[in-house]
């Protein structure tokens, strides 16, 4: 089957840097597949770069209909999360964990060469996010986090993952998931249906060994550690995430702004694409503005 693919044309007549660079960042556990999206116009002050990461049974595609309100000012990194699609698992002997997931974070924003950056996480990509801020607060320049949590154990309705995988396959997981991602009619048949098939290409072991360092994470003593500006986005009805755990997350952080959006469920960024984004884009200038530099 080809790769699924979401296509996204910038205006040509509009001379950009460059277009697009797909290369691998290496690690100790494997390579992973990255891309550079950079069509800042050259009369333009950039305003950073902004690093995208996905969810479980989700795609770097998700984050292509974000771009247009985003590309004329904001350089753009979207990667594979390891073991998805063109980035490897990690390698044999290896143990899943927070640390392996926030080093691929690292990896590829240190072979994209950014000191500093601002970092985009959805569902385990949010948690992964939250712990990079932890780790190393001096490379992130602002968070956002959507549709993702903080302690693994309050994440609902992941119980038959593994049961369902054995018995239906991935095809069977991703069409139970794709409802609980999407309320009927949220989205036009073609991209529900190029979402389906990139949510197939993942690989069961892949699904449920980044699902157990989610379920194994407990993030909750260390948040106020982060002074890291932060945007928090939350669908209304996700299955997985009450948004009384974004808001105790909010309630935490000492720097955060929480946005809750509806009808949505857990696919929030693809759903809600356009008024995400958006929200994204202003929060981004707002953090040049100067009186916030100030």
């Amino acid at each position: 089957m080809p790769r699924p693919c979401l296509a996204w044309k910038p205006d040509p007549s509009v001379p950009f840097r460059r277009r697009r660079i797909m290369p691998y960042a290496k690690t100790r556990s494997g390579s992973l597949h990255y891309e550079v999206i950079d069509h800042v116009a050259p009369w333009h002050a950039p305003g950073g770069t902004v690093l995208f990461h996905h969810g479980i049974g989700a795609a770097p595609g998700i984050w292509l209909k974000w771009l247009p309100n985003l590309v004329d000012r904001y350089r753009i990194v979207l990667f594979d999360m390891r073991g998805y699609d063109r980035s490897e698992a990690a390698a044999e002997g290896a143990d899943w964990s927070m640390a392996l997931l926030t080093d691929d974070v690292f990896a590829v924003a240190d072979a994209a060469g950014l000191d500093t950056f601002h970092l985009v996480g959805e569902s385990i990509g949010g948690t992964v996010a939250l712990a990079c801020a932890l780790r190393h607060p001096h490379r992130l320049a602002s968070l956002t986090i959507s549709n993702g949590a903080h302690v693994g154990t309050n994440i609902q309705h992941v119980e038959n993952w593994a049961s369902c995988i054995a018995t239906q396959g991935i095809k069977g997981w991703s069409d139970q998931f794709l409802r609980d991602r999407f309320h009927d009619d949220a989205l036009p048949p073609r991209e529900l249906d190029w979402y389906a098939q990139a949510q197939e290409r993942w690989r069961g072991d892949v699904v449920l060994s980044a699902l157990s360092v989610l379920i194994g994470t407990d993030l909750s003593a260390r948040l106020p550690d982060i002074a890291i500006p932060t945007l928090l986005m939350h669908p209304d009805s996700s299955p997985f995430i009450p948004a009384s755990v974004t808001a105790d997350l909010h309630a935490r952080l000492p720097d955060s702004t929480l946005n809750v959006w509806g009808p949505a469920r857990h696919g929030l960024p693809f759903s809600h694409a356009a008024a995400c984004s958006a929200r994204l884009r202003a929060f981004l200038d707002g953090l040049r503005a100067p009186d916030r530099a100030a």
